[in-house]
């Protein structure tokens, strides 16, 4: 009798096990080990304890590294299960170069943003290169919109600071007017800088092949070459802003602003203006399966409702659903515009066009 109970016990504890493997929510299977590239500004999202205990419970161990999306295709990427750029225009140059199948995936997106100090906001604004919200008649010095073809006009003839009025009174805006990106031939949001500053430029066209790219070629080498030494990744210079040092404009994705607010670090915000350029690109953080396990995860992050509730909370539009954005900014409209109001989306240049702008900008 003995014998046969010690039977029937390990028979019971073998079906329970596999009754927990096929239950399809990662409990009782060894985790999937995933490796992928990504843009620096997913990094905080991954490495969150909440998304790494929800994608655990999937049965999913993600590791990342990060890159400039537009450096992702120079990598060896043996061994990776997927890469994940901040656009759709290098997430196709991985495609082709992958020989992917079934296509990329676009989980969230991100607008980009221009993040101003108070004072430089309010100069902009006073010399008709910006228009801050008003709301019943008083004006908001936490939100407004870039006018980019006056501010473009202005980078064009090399506008300084101290030739703008009220601006004498504020030490710390002085020398050329300029807003600090990130490289476009490294990052995608120094390349979609230029698709929208191109698109302003050309009246409305986006470019499409070399002679386009000359023509307002001379305008965007200014907006890149004033600036010297550029970053890879908007993560440094928004940083540095929120410390305080460096440019008084710096480009960067709405994300980083939402994520910053709803983690409760409003003291961090200080004098910052998010201003949001009329006419700008939206970014879509596409995820480029190099594997099954990478087509899976990009599955779960689009469709799974914890996982897309975790993205939001790191500042992400979760792709097909601006409710789940709008409840969880309620309280910051202050900065964000859930609705992104008056905000015209220049086309995209193809990926080699936008390759073309980058270097052409950077001679």
């Amino acid at each position: 009798m003995g014998i046969v109970l010690a039977i029937l016990l390990i028979a019971g504890v073998a079906a329970a096990v596999a009754l927990g493997r096929e239950s399809g929510d990662g409990a009782g299977a060894a985790p999937t080990t995933v490796r992928g590239v990504i843009g620096s500004e997913k990094a905080d999202f991954f490495s969150d304890p909440a998304t790494v205990k929800a994608l655990a419970a999937k049965g999913f161990t993600v590791r990342t590294e990060t890159s400039g999306s537009w450096a992702m295709d120079r990598l060896p990427l043996e061994g990776y299960d997927f890469a994940f750029p901040g656009s759709k225009a290098p997430a196709d140059e991985l495609v082709r170069g992958a020989g992917v199948r079934g296509g990329p995936l676009r989980p969230f997106y991100s607008p980009l943003v221009v993040v101003a100090h108070r004072n430089a906001a309010e100069v902009l604004a006073a010399n008709g290169l910006a228009r801050l919200r008003s709301e019943n008649g008083s004006r908001w010095t936490t939100q407004g919109t870039l006018l980019m073809g006056p501010y473009l006009a202005a980078a064009e003839g090399d506008r300084t600071w101290q030739q703008l009025k009220g601006a004498s009174g504020h030490a710390e805006l002085r020398g050329t007017v300029f807003i600090t990106s990130t490289d476009p031939v490294a990052s995608n949001s120094g390349a979609l800088y230029l698709a929208a500053a191109s698109y302003v430029a050309g009246g409305g066209r986006v470019a499409t092949d070399e002679r386009s790219v000359g023509r307002t070629a001379p305008l965007l080498r200014k907006l890149v070459q004033v600036q010297g030494a550029q970053q890879t990744s908007t993560d440094a210079p928004f940083r540095d802003f929120i410390s305080g040092v460096g440019n008084p404009l710096v480009l960067v994705y709405e994300s980083q602003v939402a994520s910053l607010l709803m983690r409760g670090q409003r003291q961090e915000v200080g004098d910052l203006v998010v201003l949001y350029p009329d006419t700008t690109v939206s970014s879509d953080h596409t995820l480029v399966p190099l594997t099954d396990h990478g087509r899976a995860l990009g599955e779960l992050l689009a469709t799974d409702p914890g996982l897309r509730e975790l993205a939001v909370r790191h500042g992400f539009r979760p792709q097909g659903a601006a409710a789940e954005f709008i409840a969880a900014t309620a309280d910051h409209t202050a900065y964000i515009d859930q609705r992104l109001t008056g905000v015209r989306q220049a086309p995209v240049p193809t990926a080699e066009v936008l390759r073309s702008m980058a270097r052409r900008a950077r001679d």
